[in-house]
C-alpha cells in the first residue's frame, strides 16, 4: 500500500469514528491489530487484541460519550507508520462535557492497520 492510500485510510478512518460507525473503522484493521487506549491499568493504558476487542473498545467509548465528535483532524504517513492529530468532544453519560486534543501513532502491515496507539491531553477539573 503506497503513502496516498494509507494516508486516505486514516482520513477515512477518522470520518467513520465521527459517524460511530464500528464497521466502518474495523474494514481497515488486521484480524490481529491491537489498539492501546489512552487510559487503563497499564502504563500503556489498556490493549485489546484482534478484532473481537477492538470493536468492544470502540463500542464502550460511543456508548460512554454518546455524542462524541472527531474533528480537526489531521494525518501524515511514513512507510508503514502514521499519526493523527484530532479533537474530541461529547458529554458522557455522567454529564461530564469533554473536549479535548489527542493524537494516534498508527502501524500498518500491508493495507491493514496492525495498531492504534492512542493519547490524550486531560484538562483536570
Amino acid at each position: 500500500m503506497d503513502h496516498d492510500a494509507r494516508l486516505a485510510t486514516l482520513r477515512a478512518i477518522a470520518a467513520a469514528f465521527d459517524r460511530h460507525d464500528l464497521d466502518a473503522i474495523l474494514e481497515h484493521f488486521a484480524d490481529d491489530a491491537v489498539f492501546e487506549s489512552p487510559r487503563g491499568p497499564d502504563r500503556w493504558g489498556r490493549r485489546f487484541t484482534g478484532l473481537a476487542e477492538i470493536r468492544e473498545g470502540f463500542a464502550a467509548r460511543f456508548a460512554g460519550i454518546p455524542d462524541v465528535r472527531y474533528r480537526d483532524d489531521v494525518h501524515f504517513v511514513d512507510g508503514d507508520r502514521g499519526a493523527s492529530e484530532w479533537r474530541l468532544s461529547g458529554t458522557t453519560t455522567d454529564g461530564q462535557s469533554i473536549d479535548l486534543l489527542g493524537c494516534d501513532l498508527w502501524t500498518f502491515r500491508g493495507d491493514k492497520v496492525v495498531r492504534k496507539d492512542s493519547y490524550w491531553k486531560l484538562v483536570p477539573d
